[in-house]
């Protein structure tokens, strides 16, 4: 007998898995920077969908226990902050460089990306919302 699948993670359908889908958003989507990470939000991607997620961790930000602690921070994040990720959106989040030299915990990574989640409803002059709205 396997051990029965955690139910609280982030589900498939939610993330972001083939490569074209990654390509339009770094390709269309709007880009914002944090300290740590660089985020690809596609607006209207996903019609009548919540939001989907990808992230990418090169091997720049260090080694595989660095990279694979990045990606469940960055997993742990999207899964308990759900709601307040613009809707019908696809969200990459890319680490920088130095994101592996960081001392980044889940407060930090939360800190640092919520207030670009939760701008979604919000515009600024002269800037596409990220949720699609005019």
């Amino acid at each position: 007998m396997g051990i029965p699948m955690n139910q609280n993670g982030l589900p498939q359908h939610l993330r972001i898995r083939r490569r074209a889908e990654f390509v339009a958003c770094y390709e269309r989507g709007r880009r914002l920077h944090t300290e740590h990470f660089l985020v690809f939000v596609l607006s209207g991607n996903s019609p009548g969908l919540a939001a989907r997620t990808g992230m990418a961790v090169s091997r720049k930000v260090g080694n595989a226990v660095v990279r694979n602690r990045v990606k469940r921070l960055l997993r742990e994040f999207y899964r308990l902050h759900r709601s307040d990720l613009p809707k019908e959106a696809d969200i990459v989040t890319v680490a920088k460089k130095h994101a592996g030299e960081a001392a980044l915990d889940l407060a930090s990574v939360a800190a640092e990306l919520l207030p670009l989640m939760r701008r979604g409803g919000r515009r600024e002059p002269g800037r596409p919302a990220l949720d699609g709205r005019a």
